[in-house]
């Protein structure tokens, strides 16, 4: 688990600084969830923000735990190098459109169009929103709305491997988006506009542009193993010494 805490942070600041995105994408749809609460349940509006967004966080956690199957049964294979590097491309390229330098991404997203056309009529029975589980139920088929970003984000947590991790990395990340479309539901514009910022888009793109290129299997790797390695081989010897 200590191994996997980077990662678990990189996938939390990811979804935080994909905010944007997430406003383009999802924050329509989150003012017309908002809306499609009946007036009398107008004064548990939060409860059931919370449930929707729990769902659809859910949703990215099972599509982790489906998509991380596929991560385990090649990590052996000589294709595992391949899904590493391109998990690396696509953090990379997620990291350019945060930034706003370049939105290629956003085709990836037509990937997932043919499915949710078959998803889509059965969110829109469960509206307008009633109940709590209603809510959660009508999060978790949310979840599975066409986007780039959470298709790159859901392939670079397959790219490690095992299932389990790729589930709670996904899970990380939906709690890293959180914030943002929770505040767009409750109207929080402080929050909304401070991520819209050029300056902030910039800054976390720049981070997740990083990000990849540490991740991108070569040479740098090895002499980050290698340095470790060897601190900790000097570590070892001066406490046999001692």
């Amino acid at each position: 688990m200590l191994e996997l805490a980077p990662l678990l942070v990189s996938a939390l600041i990811l979804g935080l600084l994909g905010g944007g995105h997430c406003l383009g994408m999802c924050g329509g749809l989150m003012g017309a969830l908002t809306l499609a609460i009946p007036v009398e349940q107008r004064s548990r509006r939060l409860h059931l923000l919370l449930a929707y967004n729990l769902g659809r966080i859910l949703s990215y956690a099972a599509a982790g735990l489906l998509i991380g199957l596929a991560g385990w049964a090649v990590a052996s294979s000589p294709a595992a190098m391949l899904l590493r590097v391109v998990a690396a491309l696509l953090l990379i390229a997620m990291g350019l459109y945060l930034a706003g330098w370049w939105s290629g991404l956003t085709r990836i997203e037509a990937l997932g169009r043919g499915l949710w056309r078959h998803i889509q009529p059965f969110a829109s029975r469960l509206m307008p929103v009633a109940s709590l589980p209603r809510a959660l139920l009508l999060g978790a088929l949310w979840g599975w709305l066409p986007c780039g970003l959470v298709y790159s984000t859901l392939l670079w947590a397959a790219s490690q491997g095992d299932a389990l991790d790729s589930a709670l990395l996904m899970l990380a990340f939906g709690l890293g988006t959180w914030p943002v479309l929770l505040a767009t539901g409750l109207a929080a514009e402080r929050l909304t506009a401070l991520l819209r910022k050029r300056g902030v888009r910039m800054a976390g793109g720049l981070l997740v542009i990083l990000f990849g290129l540490w991740t991108m299997p070569g040479p740098h790797q090895a002499w980050l193993m290698g340095h470790d390695s060897g601190h900790a081989a000097d570590h070892s010897g001066m406490q046999h010494n001692h």
